[in-house]
């Protein structure tokens, strides 16, 4: 198979093309869930009665169908067995197509496994005429030197951040403005190759040609962060089923990315361990009972714990909702501890702002801010996604963050190395920490 980043820009012409048709589908390929939405694309116009507003181009769009379903052959945010999840995958398109009435042949799709990786780079380049062409920036892009990212890793995402022009930094577009230097900063996010092959394999096998691929991580933070998190620096944790994603914006740009290999679904299995139960069983006490600080009232609350094994006395025991919080809160707390060294290894403490959001599925847990405060050492809020035309009520939750922020890129995507006419076969890496105090030095 062709290298990532050729097969990017392919993927680029196909969803101008589908635009321009007027309807794509969006899949976020989960652990625990499959989700598809279809838009409709109307024009530039929006519906300002419906309370939309024009942030990252969300007024340009109008979901038209959506579907869920229960993930199927996933694991850790990856494909775990190929026709399984091509099956989930069937499922739900086909029926926010029913819904949409609609036949769609192209799709973006997010995942949040494959070992993300951040690298830091820069270029720079002399400006060939009397102002900066996207030529200028192709070659300013082509100066960088590509890091040894490793065996059978891809390049994913790679966006210049900043530039600077002559003396003049922190310019956010340099086409069009006069100068002779151009010098720019890209972040580019490597991930493992045969993961993002299997998913192209399985969108294949069923029909849809792929016009985008996404890192959950990197639109749940277009979808959950405000703009002034995003213009300042803010990080957003997307904890979902089977891994926790990590991305860090400033300047309305990821700077970083990580991702943790311990999610929801670890809670629920430690729930079904611990107490004995069916994986649906703890999933449900999880979801209607758990929480992770416990209360003098808790002691009394008694959770029946319904089983049907025939042992009359099995099936019919009860646990306190004390028990479950301290069957729960460990692993919840390993995940975040996890995060917090993830933070510190990237250098969080340098942004100037130091927000962080939870969002995913996995957010939904009460008490979950408070714990995170006292372990993450910073403010932190819970995020939901942002509003779109046309969204379902059930779709608008924590839970749907990656695939309202897959919209939004959609939408309106950020400039990525291959839509400049620049070779990325070169490229000398800076870490984020670097990265961000050029950030603070110059802006």
């Amino acid at each position: 198979m062709r290298p990532l980043y050729q097969s990017q820009r392919m993927m680029r012409d196909l969803r101008r093309a589908a635009l321009q048709r007027g309807v794509i589908a969006i899949l976020d390929l989960g652990t625990t869930k499959t989700a598809c939405l279809i838009l409709r694309f109307d024009g530039p116009e929006g519906s300002a009665a419906d309370g939309v507003g024009p942030m990252a181009g969300q007024s340009r769009f109008r979901v038209i169908g959506a579907a869920v379903t229960r993930s199927r052959g996933m694991r850790l945010g990856e494909v775990d067995s190929a026709i399984e999840a091509e099956r989930a995958i069937r499922t739900a398109v086909q029926a926010a197509q029913k819904t949409a009435q609609v036949r769609v042949d192209h799709v973006i799709a997010c995942f949040s496994g494959a070992r993300p990786e951040s690298f830091a780079l820069s270029g720079e380049a002399e400006v060939e005429g009397q102002a900066v062409t996207g030529g200028d920036i192709g070659r300013a892009l082509a100066a960088c030197a590509m890091p040894e990212i490793g065996a059978g890793r891809e390049v994913l995402h790679a966006q210049p951040v900043n530039f600077a022009l002559d003396h003049r930094s922190a310019v956010s577009d340099p086409r069009g403005q006069a100068g002779r230097m151009l010098s720019t900063d890209v972040h580019l996010l490597a991930v493992d190759g045969a993961v993002v092959d299997t998913v192209l394999q399985c969108l294949k096998r069923c029909d849809l040609e792929c016009a985008g691929l996404a890192s959950s991580a990197y639109v749940s933070g277009l979808a959950s962060l405000v703009e002034d998190e995003q213009e300042l620096g803010a990080v957003c944790i997307d904890m979902g089923g089977g891994s926790t994603g990590l991305s860090v914006f400033i300047r309305k740009h990821m700077i970083h990315a990580d991702s943790v290999r311990l999610g929801g679904d670890h809670v629920t299995a430690d729930i079904s361990m611990g107490l004995q139960v069916s994986t649906a069983t703890a999933e449900r006490l999880k979801t209607l009972h758990g929480g992770v600080v416990a209360t003098g009232r808790d002691d009394r609350e008694l959770l029946p714990l319904d089983a049907d094994t025939g042992d009359w006395e099995h099936d019919r025991r009860t646990v306190s909702r004390t028990e479950l919080i301290g069957i729960m809160r460990p692993r919840v707390e390993e995940i975040l501890e996890e995060v917090r060294a993830r933070l510190d290894a990237a250098g969080f403490d340098h942004l100037p702002s130091q927000s962080i959001v939870l969002t995913g599925g996995g957010s939904l847990i009460p008490g979950l801010d408070g714990l995170a405060s006292r372990i993450l050492g910073q403010r932190v809020r819970m995020g939901r996604p942002l509003r779109v035309q046309g969204l379902p009520q059930p779709a608008t939750g924590a839970a749907f963050s990656a695939a309202v922020g897959l919209s939004l890129f959609a939408a309106n995507p950020q400039d990525e190395w291959w839509d400049f006419e620049a070779p990325p076969d070169r490229a000398g890496a800076r870490s984020l920490r670097r990265a961000v105090r050029w950030f603070r030095e110059n802006w």
